[in-house]
């Protein structure tokens, strides 16, 4: 709705502008400017309204998921065969779904209702919610998580993070609610229209550190005054439920912010990759949140909450990097120059196999850093590690990816050109997933 009307606007100013009753008003240069505002961010436009979301009633107290089997620290590699199970049908839906997908999504800068509906039928959506919420989740689950993410952005990045942040969401909740959250919000996603709901972590500055929010929340009686801007927040325009990270005098906090909620707006402005996610700036103009919509819960850790959310983006990056060696390997084969395929020169078969080494440092960092949250270690260092690498090796692999093909990765007749956005993100996102 908020491009058409940008759209709208944009014919009236260029009919208008055409006349030469501008010129004799005087208003040529107002109506540049006008016209320039509009290119740039597109007019605001108020946020989904919420489904009215009642307390269920069920919890006495929160509740928690337990750590899987064996919580000593070991590094193992297998994964359940439920897992295995789970891989397989996102695979198939990943390859069958999102694939032929993946370009009218990023076109049109959003993911269709028809595979948002289809991603339904996984029934990811019931892993994120406690059994005694109407889910089926008995315990903590970031590595299944991660899989999903990855195998969904073997498909396409984009969609896979539109498909994900209602799930990201869920997670957060089931981890750091209160009883009273929990029961108000989860029972939601585990019917079968759940809320589009995302993270809102980043902000559109220079240097960005999630320690350091200029998004501020400052207390009013018994309400949380919020004032700031966010930027890439997936499903901004559409989203039902927002947890926004803010700066509180005692440090930064998360709260739970309605969509259609009084001063809270999105624009137009997508970004230049994952542009199939829906991604949007939030802004937050005096945005009022009851004292009770603070995660707030006495093991909540700010620090692990923004570790998680890194790790699923590392996740996407392993996925999408996975789906440019596959393409690059049978293409070097096939292409011909000078009688014999490119693979045999030298230089290539080089960078395809830093392709595929960098590729498993990146999958064995991220497999590490995630297995140990699972068992509810440390795992704040190897987080780092794993985004220190990632963001420096996915963009390397997006930019081989292009090179390999030539004149060709630099169309859109072949996906590279899009994993080469998509992986540039690795470099500046934060929040927006939650494993």
């Amino acid at each position: 709705m908020a491009k058409d009307a940008v759209g709208y606007a944009l014919t009236a100013l260029n009919r208008l502008a055409g006349s030469g009753l501008v010129d004799r008003m005087g208003m040529r240069r107002l109506m540049e400017r006008m016209a320039y505002s509009l290119t740039k961010s597109g007019f605001r436009v108020i946020t989904t309204t919420a489904r009215a979301f009642q307390s269920s009633g069920k919890l006495g107290k929160a509740e928690r998921l337990k750590a899987p089997g064996v919580t000593r620290e070991l590094f193992d590699l297998n994964i359940t065969d439920e897992q295995q199970m789970i891989r397989d049908s996102v695979q198939s839906f990943a390859e069958e779904v999102l694939r032929p997908r993946s370009e009218p999504a990023d076109a049109e800068a959003r993911t269709s209702d028809e595979t948002r509906a289809a991603a339904l039928e996984l029934g990811l959506n019931f892993f994120a919610v406690p059994e005694s919420l109407g889910g089926a989740a008995t315990e903590r689950s970031p590595v299944t998580t991660m899989l999903v993410a990855e195998d969904l952005a073997h498909g396409d990045m984009g969609q896979a993070v539109a498909i994900l942040a209602p799930m990201s969401v869920a997670n957060a909740l089931t981890r750091w609610g209160n009883a009273d959250q929990q029961s108000r919000y989860l029972p939601a996603f585990a019917e079968d229209q759940p809320p589009a709901a995302s993270l809102a972590v980043a902000e559109p500055h220079v240097l960005f550190d999630p320690q350091q929010l200029r998004t501020t929340a400052s207390k009013s009686g018994d309400q949380w005054v919020l004032d700031g801007e966010k930027a890439l927040v997936p499903l901004a325009a559409e989203a039902e439920l927002f947890l926004v990270a803010a700066q509180t005098p005692d440090g930064p906090g998360v709260f739970i912010v309605e969509g259609g909620t009084e001063g809270l707006t999105t624009s137009e402005n997508p970004p230049m990759g994952v542009r199939a996610g829906g991604m949007r700036p939030l802004q937050l103009d005096s945005v009022q949140v009851p004292e009770s919509n603070r995660l707030s819960a006495e093991d909540f850790d700010y620090r692990e909450f923004v570790d998680l959310g890194t790790l699923a983006w590392c996740s996407l990056a392993v996925g999408t990097g996975q789906a440019v060696l596959d393409y690059v390997i049978p293409y070097v084969n096939e292409r011909e120059a000078f009688g014999e395929p490119i693979s045999h020169r030298q230089s290539v078969a080089f960078m395809v196999a830093n392709i595929a080494m960098e590729l498993e440092s990146m999958r064995i960092l991220t497999w590490r850093a995630v297995s140990r949250a699972e068992k509810g270690l440390p795992f704040h260092r190897e987080t780092h590690l794993a985004r220190t690498l990632v963001k420096d090796k996915a963009m390397q692999i997006g930019t081989d990816g292009v090179q390999l093909l030539g004149g060709h990765g630099y169309t859109h007749e072949y996906p590279v050109e899009r994993w080469y956005r998509d992986m540039r993100a690795m470099g500046v996102m934060f929040g927006g997933l939650h494993l």
